[in-house]
């Protein structure tokens, strides 16, 4: 895996998310369909060893 910016080639910009369905904490779930419309934060984190 390169660690430098300049190398890594922005994937699929411009284009819609695929629609996704994610466990909330309070039990219910949220689909990425729903927000459609709104402006939304994903954050992706990684697990270091």
């Amino acid at each position: 895996m390169s660690r430098n910016p300049d190398a890594l080639k922005p994937a699929l910009l411009g284009l819609a998310a695929p629609d996704f369905t994610l466990a909330m904490p309070e039990g219910k779930y949220l689909s990425l369909q729903e927000l459609r419309g709104r402006k939304a934060l994903l954050v992706f984190l990684r697990h270091f060893a």
